[in-house]
């Protein structure tokens, strides 16, 4: 993925200086949920090249302020009185004003977004499979497949990997010798999605940073939705064979969920 744009600023940064330009293709590292990692790549600019060793978020009060930098932001991405930035980590500053091409690691981003999508579909696969298994609390919303959505409302945690994800969830009461049903359950419903080849697309209310984004995919079942600030597949036969595995994690009433794709 290439852009092209012009610097702002630089700032200092955590592993060198921080490069804000007009606009940016790299994702950032959201500091609220943590799940997918910032894009890596490079800046270049009349012979110049300097490697972009990290990508975070940034942001400052629209009223004035200092701007901080990842987990110094007190507030969650998109608040209104907040003005959002992408920040690449470098190892120098660069001129403001100077044009700059911007190459993110494609690869990398390819199987993080592989990775977003399987998570979001994981979470989906989870709750049909949970649906005639474990009960859910009482008020528990349902997703766009119609069933409970125990995913979002047990969610503990998520850690996007490349063309996978490790999340997460509490299920107090889960029968452990469950699991391995659970888990045919939730690879046959996989598999079929993907098999489908259903399109992703990932709608914004703008082209801000701090924008709201909707991640939606028209599944056999029905149309999936859910807020997502991430990077995803086009469409869902990019994501090849999928590998499901559950067990208890180490506290006692969560359940780890990981999906793997080839």
């Amino acid at each position: 993925m290439v852009g092209r744009s012009h610097v702002l600023t630089s700032v200092p940064a955590d592993g060198g200086r921080g490069v804000i330009v007009a606009e940016s293709p790299f994702y950032p590292l959201d500091p609220f949920w943590p799940d997918q990692p910032g894009d890596v790549g490079y800046l270049q600019s009349d012979g110049l090249e300097m490697r972009v060793v990290d990508c975070v978020t940034g942001a400052a009060r629209k009223s004035g302020g200092e701007l901080l930098l990842g987990v110094d932001v007190p507030v969650r991405r998109g608040h209104p009185d907040w003005h959002w930035v992408v920040v690449h980590v470098v190892e120098r500053s660069v001129p403001p004003g100077t044009e700059i091409r911007m190459l993110v690691e494609t690869d990398r981003r390819r199987a993080f977004s592989a990775g977003h999508t399987a998570s979001h579909l994981t979470a989906l696969a989870l709750n049909a499979a949970l649906a005639g298994r474990w009960e859910a609390p009482a008020g528990t919303e349902r997703d766009g497949l119609g069933h409970p959505d125990v995913a979002a409302s047990g969610a503990v945690k998520s850690r996007i990997v490349l063309n996978g994800s490790v999340d997460t969830y509490r299920f107090p009461g889960l029968a452990a010798e469950t699991l391995p049903d659970v888990a045919k359950d939730m690879e046959a419903r996989l598999t079929a999605w993907i098999d489908s080849a259903a399109p992703v697309v990932v709608d914004a209310a703008g082209p801000d940073l701090g924008d709201r984004r909707v991640w939606r995919c028209a599944l056999p079942d029905g149309t999936a939705a859910r807020p997502c600030g991430g990077t995803h597949v086009n469409h869902l036969g990019e994501l090849g064979r999928v590998a499901v595995t559950l067990e208890p994690a180490e506290a006692g009433d969560e359940l780890l969920v990981e999906v793997r794709t080839s």
